[in-house]
């Protein structure tokens, strides 16, 4: 696989700096309140390096009123530092949580735009971990990177400035050891870096690997194999446990170098300060502030590196966040696409082609099929025939390579989608239902619908004899996944779904082939009452389900090889007749 280039730390954060676009007052208010809260730290060493020299060259000088002034002036800076520190800590945070929140919401609504052929490709629980604690560092990021780099900024200048004030030449010895730090640590920082990324990788299979063990729990259990599902899931661990190995080797490096170059610094000031000193270039209090501003230029440099470490797993957030973005939306509205009203629910297929990639085989190869508005077609076959890939592109779920497939006339491609697939309502084998109430599954099929409708809904899809014995009727919880109800209980409610919307065309995917008799008897009724007076395709295996569709067709991977009644087909006696005599 060719590799992808990853992006750099400056492409990044132009990709991150319009979200700070909304919060631009507080960033800049929050900036000020940074700059106030280094004024402390910067005058303290001159306050002290006054009183020293005051007392070490006319003591007399130094009186009650003036330390009594100089105490008053530090409180009251003091006091300016706790009201801005509280700015920072509440507000900032809240702009951090403010931007992760808003990041989160454009990363699910371009989730909601991908196609199908991205998830076929991506697992969930990778993007739960994108959608979720990928972002949670993005809060801190968000709040502290503009404000570190610029308190550190104020600090070492100032720093730098008023130093040079006192010795020039002490300055430069102490501040050439800063460049030579920053250089002996860049291959720790990029060691850091590319694990953080490993590791959101390594976190993303892990929650994947968990959401499919826990999703699929009965068949573990029902197999024994918790033990394999256990060493699955250490394996991932493990992996885990490795990757932040690496992580911490190259931050115990990287905190080590940089504790040395502390020590380096402070025995620099302390011996040529000392030289200095005899040469009679400094004063002792010179040296005292000195080494006081040495202390909060290495503080400044400290909260640097304490803070690499959030800032790479910010930035790998931002990247993780990018790459999901940058996924093109291959099906969406054309500029001119135009809604679809009052559908009659004739289909036609013009010389359709269709592959899952654009370097894949052909799944269907120039096939063309119409279906009369209000008519019952069934697509028979083997499977792997493309069937269920033939319904499919319909509501436009894929694109197809050539041709065109056209409702009442007009290219699917040329309509909205939300008119589109208003316009179709599915019925699949795999039932879905959401975490929640019988009612707000069926009421899923039409938001806003009144309670009654809903009731009607169910009683048409023959669930309402089974709801009314429930415990809480229509308000019982059904689990997850709808747990909580048979198979045959759970596929009534996807079709009172459907009777709610009330489509024009229909789709019915295998739609009772997972059922026992009983349930698939009850279940068949249903989709008669549904199917009635709309354009309805059937995909089916168990063929004594289709006999009385309009059109049957059978479809291999030649595409389809018979077409015609279930009476014109047994007569032929081709491929439907000897499926169709498996099942008598």
């Amino acid at each position: 696989m060719k590799d992808i280039k990853k992006p750099s730390n400056k492409a990044l954060i132009r990709r991150f700096l319009p979200y700070y676009r909304e919060f631009i007052g507080v960033v800049i208010l929050d900036l000020f309140c940074a700059s106030l809260t280094t004024v402390c730290e910067l005058v303290l060493p001159l306050i002290v390096r006054f009183i020293t020299d005051k007392a070490m060259t006319d003591i007399s000088a130094l009186t009650v009123q003036s330390i009594l002034t100089v105490g008053v002036l530090y409180l009251a800076l003091r006091i300016i530092d706790t009201a801005a520190n509280y700015y920072m800590t509440s507000i900032g945070h809240i702009m951090g949580t403010r931007i992760e929140t808003r990041m989160r919401s454009d990363l699910f609504r371009h989730l909601q735009k991908l196609p199908f052929s991205y998830y076929d490709e991506t697992k969930v629980g990778t993007l739960m971990s994108r959608i979720t604690n990928d972002l949670f560092e993005v809060t801190e990021f968000a709040h502290h990177c503009p404000e570190e780099f610029f308190i550190a900024g104020i600090k070492i200048t100032a720093a730098f400035i008023i130093l040079c004030t006192v010795n020039v030449w002490l300055t430069l010895i102490v501040f050439a050891i800063v460049p030579l730090m920053l250089v002996v640590c860049i291959p720790f920082r990029h060691r850091m870096k590319e694990g953080f990324r490993d590791s959101r990788v390594v976190i993303g299979e892990i929650n994947s690997q968990v959401e499919d063990s826990l999703l699929g729990i009965r068949v573990v259990k029902s197999f024994a194999n918790e033990p394999l599902e256990l060493e699955k899931f250490e394996a991932g661990n493990s992996k885990f446990l490795e990757v932040k190995k690496k992580i911490y080797y190259a931050m115990g490096g990287f905190n080590s170098v940089t504790r040395l170059f502390d020590g380096l610094m402070y025995i620099a000031v302390v011996v040529a300060g000392a030289l200095f000193m005899i040469d009679g270039q400094i004063t002792p209090a010179d040296l005292v502030a000195y080494l006081l501003y040495v202390s909060t230029l290495l503080t400044s440099v400290r909260r640097i590196i304490e803070f690499s470490e959030q800032f790479y797993r910010g930035m790998t957030g931002i990247e993780r966040f990018s790459e999901i973005l940058d996924t093109p939306v291959t099906i969406a509205d054309r500029t001119d696409a135009k809604t679809i009203e009052h559908v009659r629910g004739d289909i036609a297929f013009r010389d359709v082609t269709f592959r899952y990639s654009e370097t894949g085989e052909d799944v269907l190869h120039h096939l063309t099929l119409n279906i009369e508005a209000g008519k019952t077609i069934a697509l028979v076959g083997p499977s792997g025939g493309g069937k269920t890939t033939l319904c499919g592109l319909v509501p436009r779920f894929y694109d197809i390579a050539e041709g065109s497939v056209l409702l009442d006339g007009v290219d699917v491609r040329e309509l909205t989608l939300g008119s589109l697939r208003n316009a179709i309502g599915v019925v699949q084998q795999d039932v879905y239902l959401f975490s929640g109430t019988i009612y707000e599954n069926i009421a899923y099929g039409k938001p806003g619908a009144t309670r009654a409708e809903v009731e009607e809904a169910a009683r048409l899809a023959g669930a309402e004899e089974f709801i009314s014995l429930l415990p809480d009727g229509y308000d019982t919880y059904v689990g997850e996944r709808g747990v909580k109800l048979s198979g045959g209980q759970k596929q009534r409610i996807s079709i009172a779904r459907v009777f709610l919307k009330d489509p024009p065309v229909l789709i019915l995917d295998e739609a009772t082939s997972a059922l026992d008799n009983e349930s698939e008897l009850l279940v068949q009724q249903s989709l008669e009452r549904l199917a009635k007076g709309r354009t309805t395709f059937i995909v089916a295996h168990r063929l004594t389900t289709v006999r009385d569709a309009d059109v049957i067709a059978v479809i291999t991977r030649d595409g389809i090889t018979e077409m015609g009644s279930h009476k014109e087909l047994m007569a032929k006696d081709g491929m439907y007749a000897s499926l169709y005599r498996l099942y008598e």
